[in-house]
């Protein structure tokens, strides 16, 4: 038995999966041509979420995500970093580095989750609340590389290795969390010695999809 819906909830949800995935907004026709529907449905729903703070209009008319949506992102938070300790866990055991969860916090890469081997010898030590630009290291890149595939400048990427500069920042291999809208982030290990990137690259890239069918992660579709 199909549960009960509502099409208009179902019809606001589409329009934030939408706008999470334009980070230059999208304008009513935009909508209106993704979710299939008339302009006046599209200004009841956007109005609605306007009100509520989840939507907002710029200087062009394009509408945005709003602060509220922003905030029920980050209270999303520690729900990805429970989630990930099993999959960081494993990971860490499997590769014998460093596994971490890390996520964008403003222009900053923020390591919200750890796990290291428990039969090594020796070992990345990194602490959860750690900081780094968001173009330095594979955690940080591998996000970037996420929003370019998601605007159309590059194609699809599985994983991101960051050779390190020897002094403050160490071999790494990232792989951003896919569908996962709500909150921009990646699973990576990070090593004092080589990797061999192409085979732990596909096992990196392998937990960031497991963490996120963990979480529901969904691909934005507009039908």
């Amino acid at each position: 038995m199909v549960a009960e819906t509502s099409q208009t909830l179902d019809r606001g949800l589409k329009v934030l999966e939408l706008l999470a995935d334009a980070s230059d907004g999208l304008s009513v026709y935009d909508i209106t041509a993704a979710l299939g529907v008339n302009r006046t449905v599209v200004y009841r729903i956007l109005a609605t979420l306007e009100q509520h703070g989840l939507v907002r209009r710029d200087e062009s008319g394009r509408t945005k995500l709003g602060l509220g949506a922003l905030q029920l992102a980050r209270r999303a938070h520690p729900l990805v970093r429970d989630a990930a300790v099993p999959c960081l866990r494993r990971l860490a055991e499997e590769t014998g580095a460093t596994a971490h969860l890390t996520i964008v916090d403003g222009m900053e890469a923020l390591v919200v989750a750890v796990a290291e081997p428990t039969w090594t010898d020796y070992h990345v030590a990194y602490r959860v609340g750690s900081r780094h630009a968001l173009d330095a290291g594979a955690a940080g890149l591998a996000i970037l590389a996420a929003r370019r595939v998601m605007a159309g400048l590059d194609g699809p990427r599985s994983y991101v290795y960051a050779p390190g500069d020897g002094r403050n920042t160490v071999p790494g291999i990232a792989a951003a969390v896919p569908d996962l809208a709500a909150v921009e982030s990646s699973v990576g290990i990070v090593s004092l010695g080589n990797l061999d990137t192409e085979r732990l690259g596909r096992r990196v890239a392998e937990a960031a999809a497991e963490l996120s069918n963990e979480l529901g992660g969904v691909r934005v579709s507009a039908a």
